[in-house]
């Protein structure tokens, strides 16, 4: 961060120092006390459970020269730290997207923002990637990529950076426009529309109307990248925006598409792409022919940006995925595949793709529950388990109750009974593993988040 004086920091968040301190420029920001640092401006965030607040003494202690406070949520008397500047502010948490709008605008760099129902995060990962062959890039660490973590994002901006990708997440109407409002981008990229948080917002239509909100504040010269092969992000075609939009996808029909895919068998993709002087190739060695709609996004950005093909193609080399998404472990006897971090029905579909895409003896699926989809659960777990049986799957084994609708599914659409085992916990799954699997055999693990699946696949690895 571009150190910040006190009074500019007030300003930005609509605050009143309440207290003056004895330090003068702000070199940080941290809602965090246990990871605050030295000139660090404290932010104490409120939730349902917790109060930021009770953390103030401990934030102070690690270094922090500022802290922002709630009216009425702080009382400041003759124990309060004297050395430190106080803000006193309405809330928090706006306040904090506030003052990372304004920081944002001290920087005229290009922005890159990227949302989408599944892919968001290796987009993400191999756009920066692209742009980092040629380009001091920043993006989005891990999942920061919500109202607290992309402000957060942004603070790490600084004078040696030339571009920005940043991820957006949302659950509800009006999350994607507020992150937008605050990064500003000048390109945007919709991955797909899933089935993800229908819970809340109900139906696909209505997740495809929250995930366009990222092109509110696009102009005439700026660009939203959408998966053209999606049903309901094709739909946009009919209708009309200030800003440019280019569909990318597998088919002929979009404006930037893949030709001569090749599969490389669990290494990877060959394709060929039309750029204006001709068709050049390109190599990804992550495996999932999605991850070709991915690396599409990232050529266009990269070409837009004056970058060589021969460049795009070299950086591809280069990338590696974060962990726990379609992460190849090749173990002594096994092969696992760790999609763990997450799950919804379009990203179940797509790593039993590429289970069946890998060489191996059998194919076993430990799938988990999939969250965050209410009344549509049945139904999204049921269309897994079509996809296990369409994909050729030998062995399932489903973690949790509603993942029961899997095996139901799978068992209906012919996969045998006695290839079938429904448990309730992580550590039954890993003793069906060690009871059926066998050398060779290729393993995909998968589900929500808050399955903790991670877990199976460590076990896996301990007891290999």
């Amino acid at each position: 961060m571009i150190k910040q004086a006190i009074e500019t920091i007030a300003k930005a968040c609509g605050g009143k120092i309440v207290q003056y301190g004895t330090g003068k420029d702000i070199s940080g920001v941290s809602t965090d006390s246990r990871t605050t640092k030295v000139d660090d401006l404290f932010i104490p965030l409120v939730g349902d459970n917790f109060d930021g607040h009770s953390y103030i003494k401990n934030a102070i202690e690690k270094g922090a020269i500022g802290v922002l406070i709630e009216k009425n949520k702080f009382k400041l008397d003759e124990n309060t730290n004297d050395k430190v500047f106080f803000i006193e502010v309405d809330d928090t948490l706006e306040a904090l997207q506030n003052l990372s709008k304004y920081y944002r605008n001290l920087f005229s760099i290009p922005v890159i923002g990227v949302t989408g129902s599944t892919g968001k995060t290796t987009t993400k990962d191999m756009v920066s990637n692209v742009l980092s062959f040629r380009f001091n890039t920043l993006k989005n660490i891990g999942n920061l990529n919500n109202q607290i973590g992309l402000p957060l994002t942004i603070f790490n901006l600084d004078k040696s950076n030339e571009m920005c990708v940043l991820e957006m997440g949302m659950s509800g109407f009006g999350e994607i426009s507020e992150l937008a409002n605050i990064a500003r981008p000048n390109i945007g990229i919709i991955t797909n529309i899933g089935l993800s948080h229908i819970e809340h917002l109900g139906s696909q239509e209505n997740i495809c109307k929250a995930k366009m909100e990222i092109g509110t504040y696009l102009g005439e010269n700026d660009y939203l990248l959408l998966n053209g092969d999606d049903k309901f992000l094709r739909m946009t075609k009919n209708t009309s925006s200030v800003y440019n939009r280019v569909y990318i996808g597998l088919t002929e029909d979009n404006d930037l598409y893949a030709q001569n895919i090749e599969d490389l068998k669990g290494n990877g993709y060959s394709f060929d792409v039309k750029i204006a002087d001709g068709l050049h190739s390109f190599t990804i060695t992550q495996p999932g022919i999605h991850n070709i709609l991915n690396a599409l996004y990232a050529i266009w950005i990269g070409i837009y940006y004056g970058m060589s093909p021969t460049e795009i193609n070299n950086s591809f080399r280069e990338f590696q995925p974060s962990k726990m998404r379609l992460e190849i472990i090749k173990l002594r006897e096994f092969t696992v595949i760790n999609d763990a971090y997450n799950a919804s029905p379009d990203s179940m579909t797509a790593a039993l793709k590429v289970l069946s895409s890998i060489d191996g003896n059998r194919k076993i699926a430990v799938l988990g529950n999939m969250f965050e989809m209410g009344d549509h659960s049945e139904f999204g777990h049921r269309l897994v388990g079509d996809a296990v049986v369409a994909n050729n799957v030998d062995t399932l084994i489903t973690v949790g109750d509603m993942a029961k609708w899997i095996a139901d599914e799978a068992c209906y659409k012919g996969l045998s009974q006695e290839n079938i085992f429904s448990v309730l916990s992580n550590r039954e799954a890993v003793k069906i593993i060690e009871e059926k699997a066998s050398d060779g055999d290729v393993i995909l693990v998968k589900g929500s988040r808050g399955m903790k699946m991670d877990e199976i696949v460590t076990d896996i690895q301990e007891r290999s």
